[in-house]
């Protein structure tokens, strides 16, 4: 068993280390891009002209391959974890902007109004209202920024002992000890499914008005489904109430 976990000197952690390491050039990048992408949804939700070409710029970015983004970054940034980084915040954008404005877009017009009725400033309701209610969208993007992310951090290793478990899949297969190759990559594998089931409970924790599972979605449907009885006597008895005026 200590095969799978006796890592070599020259990666210069030990094998918790190299998970910090791994989660912390997976995980920053992606809260970097949160940021950006923020404020750049919510400009593309309220300027419709704007989303086609800001789409159409993070997905030429996402498309570059890593190893070209490296090249013309390493003159600038050196062998190091910002070179890493960089373009994983520029990948996380192409798929955290779109999230963020179909989930403000998906806020009623109604709910808006009502906001605005009641005084709030637009920054206060994009907090207050417009940004709880997108929290479903924005979570689902993020889950997969993060675990895109916590996968493309092994292309590190191109560029020097910036791979993390990436480094210890490529020092596995250099010294030929397959124990090492499974370890990292069943360790990315867990990052991605505990990171990914975090982000899960952070939205239930967020969005506590939502319905759970399939029962609560089975109520709802019933609660839409069922005609109201209060509605029902009233449409009943309007026609006679509408007389009895008449008279």
């Amino acid at each position: 068993m200590s095969a799978y976990f006796d890592i070599p000197s020259d990666l210069q952690h030990s094998y918790t280390g190299l998970i910090g390491v791994h989660l912390k050039e997976a995980l920053l990048p992606v809260l970097f891009g949160l940021v950006v992408a923020l404020p750049l949804g919510q400009l593309c939700a309220r300027f419709k002209w704007l989303y086609p070409p800001v789409l159409w710029v993070t997905t030429v970015l996402y498309a570059i391959p890593s190893l070209a983004f490296f090249v013309v970054l390493i003159d600038y940034t050196g062998a190091t974890e910002t070179t890493v980084m960089i373009p994983l915040t520029v990948y996380s954008l192409v798929l955290l902007v779109p999230a963020i404005v179909d989930g403000t877009r998906a806020v009623p017009q109604e709910t808006l109004a009502a906001a605005t009725a009641m005084g709030f400033g637009p920054l206060r309701r994009f907090l207050q209202v417009e940004l709880p209610i997108a929290v479903p969208a924005i979570i689902a993007g993020l889950r997969l920024a993060v675990v895109s992310s916590i996968s493309l951090v092994s292309v590190g290793t191109l560029i020097g002992n910036q791979g993390a478990l990436g480094n210890l899949l490529a020092d596995g297969l250099f010294y030929h000890r397959t124990p090492l190759i499974v370890t990292s990559v069943v360790t990315t594998a867990l990052l991605a499914i505990v990171m990914d089931g975090l982000l899960v409970l952070v939205q239930v924790l967020l969005t506590p008005w939502a319905p759970r599972g399939r029962k609560g979605a089975r109520r709802v449907r019933s609660a839409a489904q069922e005609p109201d009885p209060g509605a029902g006597a009233a449409a009943s008895a309007g026609p006679a109430a509408l007389e009895d005026a008449v008279r």
